[in-house]
């Protein structure tokens, strides 16, 4: 058997000149939790050139849906981003990552922290509706440097809205910011800056950091990354893993190529 499903573009969409999302059928046996990933990629020469991706799409969903920076010199991105509806892709037959709710300690507030591609993982798990029920309060930050990058967010965020399943469960408990830092806009600022100031919070009249009832999801930047765990390890929170759930988990898997 084949390390890999063969899996058929159904739709591409390009969101800016570094950015594009694309849909692809998706086999009855490719089984995965909400905010995994697997390794996804092309044929070249006969053979796989793969990188990991994060499925954008929710686990209940027949098509999946990846979300991708293009990378003009990039060994996969420079070939992939170029897809076309019709075009084959290879899908690993394994997903994993540490994103998944149960790593993480129970609590009350979940936020999801996300820079530029990072927000895929959290396309998947604000569309699980076992995430409403665990949490009273979901909170979507993305960061990005320009207000064209926040579209594909920003147009997810808005179809959950008009979804008869989700709309009422969004209103009641989905909190979504966007923020840009080099370019005027309503939500200006880096995440940990966010946070560290309470800005955040105060923007979305919700009560400060605690890590009584707060719990972390991370996914973006290496240097982000670094900079939001040594914040939240100051404040006496614990990194989770499989073996062991804690107050934050981050996605380490990614590498921009």
């Amino acid at each position: 058997m084949s390390a890999f499903y063969r899996e058929k573009v159904l739709s591409v969409q390009h969101w800016t000149d570094t950015l594009f999302s694309f849909r692809a059928t998706r086999d009855s046996g490719f089984r995965f939790q909400n905010g995994q990933f697997a390794m996804i990629g092309l044929e070249v020469d006969g053979r796989p050139l793969l990188r990991a991706y994060s499925m954008a799409s929710a686990n209940h969903e027949e098509e999946l849906e990846f979300f991708s920076i293009k990378v003009q010199d990039g060994p996969l991105t420079s070939k992939l981003q170029k897809i076309r509806e019709g075009d084959t892709i290879l899908v690993g037959r394994k997903a994993t990552g540490t994103l998944i709710t149960d790593n993480l300690i129970p609590g009350k507030r979940l936020m999801l922290l996300s820079t530029g591609t990072g927000l895929a993982p959290f396309a998947s798990l604000i569309k699980d509706p076992e995430v409403y029920d665990r949490y009273d309060q979901i909170v979507l930050v993305h960061g990005c440097r320009q207000v064209s990058e926040l579209a594909y967010g920003e147009e997810l965020v808005a179809k959950l809205h008009d979804d008869e399943l989700f709309g009422p469960m969004l209103s009641e408990k989905l909190s979504y910011y966007p923020t840009v830092t080099r370019e005027p806009f309503r939500n200006r600022g880096r995440i940990t800056d966010l946070i560290t100031s309470n800005q955040l919070f105060s923007d979305l009249h919700q009560g400060p950091l605690d890590i009584e009832t707060d719990r972390i999801m991370m996914c973006g930047s290496p240097a982000m990354l670094e900079e939001l765990k040594q914040l939240f390890e100051t404040r006496g929170f614990k990194e989770g893993s499989g073996n062991t759930p804690g107050h934050f988990v981050i996605e380490k898997a990614f590498v921009e190529r």
